[in-house]
C-alpha cells in the first residue's frame, strides 16, 4: 500500500512554510524536489569520498569511480536497458538530445533531409533541429495535436516521406501531460528505416519507461526530474546508432591516445562523455533512481493517476478554468487559464501567497501555445508526494484567485 506520508516525511522541504503557509509544492513539471537520502549522499560525496574519477590510482578516486561507475548500471536497470554500454551520462535532457544532433544528426543528415516533431515538443526537442535546419538545410515537420492534446501516432507515422531520417517525440507533454504511443511510433518508423529520438523527461518520472520494449533508437532523461541533482541525465542509444555516431564534445576520458598526427577515441559510452563529468550530480541521481525503484514505479504511477482523478474531479466544478489537455489517461499535469483578464503570472503570483508553488509562462512550448492561441497558462504538476489535500489547498487558492478578479 502506497504511504504517500512516509513518502513525504523523506523531502524535508516540504516541512517549510512559504508566505506563512504550508508549502504546497506543484512545479514538479520544472523541477522537483529532493529527498534526504538524495541530499545525504551528495553531502558525503563530497565531505568524505571525493576525487576526480578515471584518472587516479589513490583510494579516493577509486571509490569515487567506483560509486560514479555504478550509476551507469542502476539507471540501466531503471530503464530496462540490455546493456550499460547504451548509457551514455550528460548534465540532462537538453544536452542529450544536442548529442544527438551534432553528434548523429548533423553527419548523417543533408539539404533537404526530414525530421518530424509534434507541435508540443519542449524547446530542448526543437531548437537543435533548427539548428540543423539553419545550418544543413534539414526540413522541420509538424504534426499537430487535436484539441483535447491527443497526438494521433499514425499522423506521425503518416508524415513519413522517403526524405524522412529522424522522428524526434516526447513520451509526455509537460504541459498538457499528453501520454505518446511512442512504442507504436517508433515500430512504424522502423519498418520505414526511420530513427527515432524520444524525449522522456516527464515520462521517466510518472510511469515506469521499458527501452527495449519502446525500441527507439535514443531515449533521453533528466536527473533533476527524477528527484536528482541539476546537471545530470543520461540518454539511452542503441549499440548499431552509437556506431554511427561521432563525439560530441572532445577532450580528457573520450581517447585513448592522442598525438601530433591524430587521436584514437575510447570505446562507447566513454567516447561521448569527454573531460571531468558531474561526479557528485550523477551519484547524487543514482541514489534517485534506487529511490524511486525501492518505492516502485508502478506505485508511483498508480498514486498519481488518483491525483489526477481527483484533480479533474475538482477542477470539473469550476467553469471558469480551462485546463489544457484533457486525454483521460494523461499524466497528473494541469496547464490552465482562467476567465476574465487574470494573466498567468498574476494567477502565479497569488496561489504563491497561500503557499502554492505553480509555474507559470510558456514552458518552453512556443509552438504549442501558438497552436493553442494563448500566450501563456499556469501549470500545475504533481509529483510522488503530493496528496489531495494538496489539490483542495490548490483549488482553494484558485476560487480566491477568481474573486479577486471577478
Amino acid at each position: 500500500m502506497y504511504d504517500v506520508a512516509k513518502v513525504r516525511a523523506d523531502f524535508p522541504i516540504l516541512a517549510r512554510k512559504v508566505n506563512g503557509k504550508p508549502l504546497v509544492y506543484l512545479d514538479n513539471g520544472a523541477s522537483a524536489q529532493k529527498p534526504q537520502v538524495v541530499i545525504d549522499t551528495i553531502s558525503r560525496a563530497y565531505a568524505e569520498e571525493y576525487a576526480n574519477v578515471h584518472r587516479g590510482l589513490h583510494f579516493l578516486s577509486n571509490l569515487a569511480t567506483d560509486n560514479y561507475e555504478a550509476v551507469r548500471g542502476k539507471i540501466a536497470k531503471f530503464m530496462n536497458a540490455a546493456s550499460e554500454d547504451e548509457i551514455v551520462f550528460n548534465s540532462g535532457t537538453t544536452e542529450g538530445i544536442n548529442m544527438v544532433a551534432y553528434g548523429w544528426a548533423m553527419p548523417n543528415l543533408k539539404a533537404g533531409d526530414e525530421i518530424i516533431l509534434s507541435v508540443m515538443e519542449h524547446h530542448a526537442n526543437i531548437v537543435p533541429w533548427h539548428f540543423l535546419r539553419e545550418r544543413q538545410g534539414v526540413v522541420i515537420k509538424w504534426v499537430d495535436v487535436d484539441a483535447a492534446g491527443a497526438l494521433d501516432p499514425q499522423e506521425v507515422l503518416d508524415a513519413i516521406t522517403p526524405k524522412t531520417k529522424l522522428i524526434a517525440i516526447t513520451h509526455m507533454s509537460n504541459v498538457l501531460g499528453t501520454k505518446v504511443d511512442v512504442k507504436t511510433i517508433c515500430s512504424g518508423a522502423r519498418a520505414k528505416g526511420v530513427r527515432v529520438l524520444v524525449d522522456g523527461s516527464q515520462a521517466a518520472v510518472h510511469m515506469p519507461v521499458d527501452v527495449q520494449d519502446i525500441d527507439a533508437d535514443f531515449y533521453a532523461v533528466t536527473g533533476h526530474k527524477l528527484y536528482g541533482p541539476s546537471g545530470s541525465g543520461a540518454i539511452h542509444i542503441k549499440a548499431e546508432r552509437m556506431a554511427e555516431m561521432q563525439p560530441f564534445i572532445g577532450g580528457g576520458d573520450m581517447i585513448r591516445e592522442v598525438s601530433k598526427s591524430g587521436i584514437i577515441y575510447n570505446d562507447a559510452p566513454m567516447k561521448f562523455e569527454a573531460g571531468t563529468p558531474g561526479i557528485v550530480q550523477m551519484i547524487g541521481l543514482g541514489t534517485a533512481v534506487d529511490y524511486m525503484m525501492d518505492t516502485g514505479m508502478d506505485a508511483i504511477a498508480a498514486h498519481e493517476n488518483s491525483l489526477r482523478d481527483y484533480a479533474v474531479a475538482k477542477l470539473a466544478g469550476l467553469n471558469w478554468i480551462q485546463v489544457q489537455g484533457t486525454t483521460a489517461d494523461k499524466g497528473a499535469i494541469f496547464s490552465f487559464t482562467m476567465d476574465g483578464a487574470a494573466h498567468a503570472h498574476d494567477i502565479s503570483t497569488i496561489l504563491d501567497k497561500r503557499g502554492v508553488a505553480v509555474r507559470a509562462g510558456q514552458h518552453c512550448t512556443g509552438p504549442l501555445m501558438e497552436h493553442f492561441g494563448l500566450t501563456a497558462t499556469c501549470r500545475a504538476s504533481f509529483a510522488m508526494y503530493n496528496t489531495t489535500d494538496d489539490v483542495d489547498v490548490w483549488i482553494d487558492a484558485l476560487e480566491l484567485a477568481h474573486d479577486l478578479f471577478a
